[in-house]
């Protein structure tokens, strides 16, 4: 990754149901910056279309921060939106002119002059390789983005992008609960190319702890002894679970709660063994590896 970005990532999809005054966001970052989450993950849709407006408010209160952080956006999807009137219907646009426009706007929204990393949020069925390659060169070039990635793509939509532009990372969905990217292909490819995944929703949006059903209560039980034998939380265990795979996962720490970052920075110094990984993985899964 040309970018290198901080080992766990603060998510900032949330922001906009905080509440939280410029000066409590900035506070927030600073925590995250001063406890080692120096990278932010945004993207241009989260808050319908306001939290990068939210962020590069707080940003502007304290500038200087920008040389301590790394921004991460993404662009493709288009919401229906009153902040985009011209969007019909919800649809992905990887077109030139679309990408173009959507970092020049995340750039203004966020009160910076570059992106450290910009991914494609979702798989577009009409993607035309070359013309992604073609936008990703100009906003190189042109010093606006340092590096480029996709999101939520399949390892032969990867192999296509990757082809024609040199990609950093895909940021995908893994937990115990989502278990497919350890048996597709995905981080078996990652591996490959030696880019480090970035792991969005690692709690499974909360499931690991409150989830009803009998594969969420199986896993659950799983981090709790796991847990238990370092005295560490259910989350800290589901964490250290993602970072034990060689591909090096980055997870992306979706909270408010600086408790929740610590929870995840403690995992950082836990290599779980490998009989406790697959405790987890069977978990998930209801039966033994075959």
């Amino acid at each position: 990754m040309t970018t290198t970005l901080s080992n766990i990532v603060a998510g900032c999809w949330r922001m906009s149901e905080w509440g939280w005054t410029p000066q409590q966001r900035l506070a927030w970052i600073e925590a995250n910056i001063e406890r080692g989450a120096t990278s932010f993950d945004h993207a241009d849709i989260y808050g319908g279309y306001t939290v990068e407006v939210l962020f590069g408010e707080a940003l502007a209160l304290k500038p200087a921060l920008r040389e301590k952080m790394q921004l991460v956006s993404k662009c493709g999807i288009k919401l229906i939106s009153p902040a985009r009137p011209g969007h019909r219907i919800k649809s992905y646009d990887s077109s030139r002119e679309h990408i173009i426009a959507s970092v020049e706007n995340s750039l203004k929204q966020l009160n910076t002059d570059r992106l450290d990393l910009l991914l494609l949020h979702r798989p577009d069925a009409l993607l035309d390789a070359d013309e992604v390659a073609e936008a990703f060169d100009m906003l190189k070039r042109a010093g606006k983005v340092l590096s480029f990635g996709v999101s939520n793509y399949t390892p032969a939509q990867f192999e296509l992008l990757n082809a024609r532009t040199p990609l950093a990372t895909n940021q995908i969905e893994l937990h115990p609960l989502q278990r497919e990217p350890l048996h597709d292909g995905t981080l078996d490819q990652a591996q490959h190319l030696k880019l480090r995944p970035m792991i969005w929703s690692p709690l499974a949006g909360g499931r690991l702890f409150t989830g009803n059903e009998d594969d969420a209560k199986r896993v659950r039980a799983a981090l709790e002894a796991a847990g238990a034998s370092r005295g560490a939380s259910i989350a800290t265990a589901a964490y250290a679970w993602l970072l034990r795979h060689p591909s090096r996962p980055i997870p992306i720490v979706g909270s408010q709660r600086l408790q929740a970052l610590d929870e995840a920075l403690a995992a950082l110094d836990w290599r779980m063994d490998a009989e406790t990984w697959w405790s987890i993985w069977e978990a998930g899964s209801g039966h033994e590896v075959a």
